[in-house]
């Protein structure tokens, strides 16, 4: 079994890595002076069993490229099974055509993987779930809500706790955590009239005099978040929260949640963290490798995966 990382998250590699008490492989991905992608592998994969650890986060292009291209490399070299484990998918938002004349750009970005040499992959809490179809070789996803869920418990007092989906499409997620701790489930009904803009219309569910808990599968722009929070704290939440898989936080996103009323924001760390999120007093971070770690020994041998949720 090895281990190969490219360039987009270095500081998960080396934590799963520390879980399964395996080295990183030893392998080089750099840039030439045009920014074009160069991998060498130094060490022998024959008939080896590998591991890719890439997320495809921003740049996306640039690390799906690296993917793309260490899964050449591999498949070359004569590894005997290539396994692209990608904590954050990057395009899964593009799953279907909303409008007119758009694209389907998460199938074609499984197309390219499965096309590049990859024969298995493992992702962590995919938009939707019917994402994996889009793949024609086996795929694995993964759940962030056994983490989340002990992190809840340990430091919240879950009498009083509301779970609340910042959208109807965000309500089969939301329920799988309020069922793991027992607790109520409220939904957002919000309207987005343009792409990164969104807008509160009410809240479905008796949020007055509970602490309420926000839960997705991706914060952005941090709009969504920043409207919910003051939707509930309006009807009456004492205060609100938000636990949510990957934290993409573009430009900006950390301004606007240090300064909104959101109490605490919790991402994981399948995407790399930035700067401007280490400043930003209100947003921590939950480690994911022991989880990945776990499934990707499981999967070497050939145990099963989806029992770690049960």
């Amino acid at each position: 079994m090895k281990l190969v990382t490219g360039n987009s998250n270095r500081a998960l590699a080396e934590a799963i890595a520390n879980y399964l008490d395996l080295p990183l492989a030893d392998c080089t991905v750099k840039r030439f002076a045009d920014q074009e992608i160069h991998v060498q592998l130094h060490e022998n994969v024959r008939g080896e069993d590998v591991y890719i650890l890439q997320s495809t986060s921003t740049p996306a292009d640039g690390n799906l490229m690296e993917l793309l291209i260490l899964t050449d490399t591999l498949r070359r070299s004569s590894a005997r099974r290539i396994t692209a484990v990608i904590p954050y998918f990057g395009y899964a938002r593009q799953d279907r055509r909303a409008t007119g004349r758009t694209p389907i750009s998460a199938k074609l970005v499984a197309n390219m993987i499965a096309g590049a040499g990859v024969n298995r992959v493992m992702t962590l809490d995919l938009h939707t779930d019917q994402i994996q179809g889009f793949f024609d070789i086996p795929t694995d996803n993964l759940y962030a809500a056994p983490v989340m869920t002990r992190d809840i418990e340990g430091r919240h007092d879950v009498r009083n706790l509301m779970v609340v989906s910042p959208d109807v499409g965000g309500v089969a997620r939301a329920r799988g955590i309020a069922k793991r701790i027992g607790t109520d489930l409220a939904i957002v009904d919000k309207r987005r009239p343009r792409a990164g803009v969104s807008e509160v219309m009410n809240i479905i569910g008796e949020v007055s005099g509970k602490s309420c808990l926000l839960i997705d599968d991706i914060v952005d722009s941090g709009g969504t978040l920043i409207n919910a929070a003051e939707a509930l704290l309006e009807a009456g939440a004492t205060d609100v929260s938000a636990y949510i898989t990957h934290g993409v936080l573009s430009e900006g996103a950390c301004e606007r949640i240090g300064a909104s009323s959101l109490k605490e924001l919790v991402v994981t760390d399948s995407i790399r963290e930035t700067e401007a999120q280490r400043q930003t007093s209100n947003i921590r971070r939950l480690a994911i490798a022991p989880l990945i770690g776990e499934a990707l020994a499981r999967t070497a041998r050939d145990q099963s995966v989806s029992s770690l949720f049960n």
